[in-house]
C-alpha cells in the first residue's frame, strides 16, 4: 500500500527496534536481506546500511551458526527511551508540572560542543528560549539527564525544574520558543500519507503477515522522528487546531492494526523465538 524513499539505515534501526530485540537481539544478515527485500531494499543496500551501522558503533558482527549482527550494549538504554517517547508519550503534558530548564555554556574552543548540544537538545524535543537557555515540559528531564551523559556533554550543563512566573503571556511566548509551523507541516505530511492506509485497512480484511509488515515498518519509520521533534506541550498553549492530535490517532490505529502481525512475519522468516520478558 506505502511507499517510502527511507533511508535503508533507518529501516534497519526500526526492524532492530521493535522486532531483533523482542527476538534475543541478533539476526542474520540473509534473514535481514530477506526482510528488507520485503521493504523493497536490495542487498547490496542493506549491506552498505549495515556497514555503515557497524561504523557508528550500533550493530556488533557475531557469528551464530551463519553471520549475523545484533545491537551494541549502548543501544540498548537509546531504543528503550525511544519505545517511552514513540509509545509511551502520546498524550500532551500537563501545564501544571511545570518544566524543565537547561543552560549551557561552551568555551569558543569548543564550539563543536556548541552545536552538538543544540542540535540534540531539538531533537529530544526542547525550545529555544534565549542564547543557551532551553526549555521543554517537566517529564523530559529524566531523558535529558540520559542524553546529555551518554554523549558526554553533561559537564556543560545545569538542569533546573521551574514554573512560569511572567511576564509575557506564556502561550506567546512558547510560539516563539518552538517552531509549530514545522513541526505541523511534518504531522501533515504523516497524516496524508498514511491516513489512507489506515481508512482502506479499516473497510477491508485484515492484511496478511507480509503486507502488515510492508506497511507496518515504513509507517513507525516514519514516525519515530515526530514525538522527538515534538515535546508534547500542553493543550493550553498549543494552536486551537494542532495536528498532531490527528496524527497521533492514525499512528495509533495502524499500530494497533499491524504490529502484531509484523511480528509474526518476521518470526516466520527468521525463526527465532520471543523472550517471555518481551
Amino acid at each position: 500500500m506505502s511507499e517510502t524513499a527511507t533511508r535503508p539505515s533507518s529501516l534497519i534501526n526500526t526492524i532492530y527496534g521493535e522486532f531483533v530485540r523482542r527476538l534475543g537481539g541478533w539476526i542474520s544478515i540473509a534473514d535481514l536481506i530477506a526482510l528488507m527485500a520485503e521493504l523493497d531494499v536490495d542487498g547490496p543496500a542493506v549491506r552498505s546500511a549495515i556497514s555503515r551501522l557497524k561504523k557508528a558503533g550500533t550493530l556488533l558482527q557475531e557469528r551464530r551458526g551463519g553471520t549475523g549482527y545484533r545491537l551494541s550494549p549502548q543501544m540498548g538504554p537509546v531504543f528503550d527511551e525511544g519505545d517511552r517517547r514513540i509509545f509511551h508519550s502520546l498524550e500532551p503534558a500537563a501545564l501544571e508540572d511545570g518544566w524543565v530548564v537547561a543552560v549551557f555554556s561552551v568555551p569558543e574552543s569548543e564550539r563543536a560542543h556548541r552545536h552538538q548540544l543544540r542540535s540534540r537538545l531539538t531533537w529530544l524535543g526542547f525550545g529555544n528560549a534565549a542564547p543557551g537557555v532551553w526549555l521543554a515540559p517537566a517529564r523530559l528531564l529524566p531523558d535529558a539527564r540520559r542524553l546529555l551523559e551518554r554523549l558526554e556533554l553533561s559537564a556543560y550543563v545545569h538542569l533546573f525544574t521551574s514554573d512560569y512566573a511572567g511576564f509575557a503571556e506564556l502561550r506567546e511566548a512558547v510560539s516563539s520558543w518552538w517552531d509549530f509551523p514545522a513541526i505541523e507541516s511534518q504531522y501533515a505530511e504523516f497524516t496524508d500519507t498514511y491516513r489512507p492506509v489506515a481508512e482502506e485497512l479499516a473497510r477491508g480484511p485484515r492484511p496478511d503477515d507480509v503486507e502488515a509488515f510492508r506497511d507496518y515498518v515504513p509507517m513507525l519509520t516514519e514516525w519515530r522522528r515526530l514525538p522527538y521533534l515534538d515535546p508534547g506541550l500542553p493543550t493550553e498553549l498549543l494552536p486551537a487546531d494542532w495536528n498532531a492530535v490527528q496524527a497521533r490517532r492514525v499512528f495509533g490505529e495502524l499500530h494497533d492494526l499491524l504490529a502484531e502481525s509484523s511480528l509474526r512475519h518476521v518470526i516466520k522468516v527468521t525463526g527465532l523465538e520471543q523472550h517471555p520478558s518481551q
